[in-house]
């Protein structure tokens, strides 16, 4: 039996090709998520394929980097394919055959690139997040409060008039806010 994986990295991104792809080779069924390629660890329906396959099956996938973006994953699924009996084949990649030598080298080479590209991708997303740094972006969520109704807040705490939870409801954050922002040292 052949069975097709299909996967793409985010919700924005559409399979429908892959899955064309995957029924047009003959697969009798398909795996597919959207989840990202980083580690097969966290893909419940790569594990589900694969626990699905029995001896004398072929796993099929439309391109390497579907299935994983590091060689040691690949190898790793690879392994457990082969371990099961199972044959792997890379329709976009022909010649892709891990049980030839030749396959073997496709499949180092292949996957070597992959990861490559991930590690390319990686770093031009540190050196883009250092760029937006350098020129005063600032990342993570933007402060509920200005610097001047901080200002108001410690002033608020200093003078005990208001609980904390007061203080809180005033400015809308949460009341372990309040201790945070504020630098007192205890949250009770």
């Amino acid at each position: 039996m052949k069975i097709g994986y299909a996967r793409v990295s985010t919700t924005g991104q559409d399979y429908n090709t892959q899955l064309s792809k995957l029924q047009g080779e003959g697969c009798e069924k398909i795996f597919s998520e959207k989840q990202s390629g980083k580690s097969a660890d966290n893909r419940a329906e790569l594990q589900r394929a694969i626990e699905f396959a029995r001896e004398g099956d072929v796993l099929v996938i439309t391109k390497l980097d579907r299935l994983a973006r590091s060689m040691g994953d690949l190898w790793a699924i690879v392994r457990e394919l082969e371990a099961k009996g199972v044959a792997f084949k890379v329709l976009d990649q022909a010649g892709m055959d891990t049980s030839s030598a030749t396959g073997k080298l496709l499949f180092n080479i292949l996957g070597s690139i992959a990861e490559f590209e991930r590690d390319l991708i990686n770093a031009r997303t540190e050196e883009g997040r250092q760029a937006a740094k350098a020129k005063g972006i600032k990342f993570g969520r933007k402060a509920k409060l200005t610097d001047d109704q901080l200002a108001a807040l410690r002033g608020d705490v200093d003078s005990g008039y208001l609980t904390k939870q007061e203080i809180a409801d005033k400015y809308g954050i949460a009341r372990n806010s309040v201790y945070r922002l504020a630098g007192a040292k205890d949250a009770a």
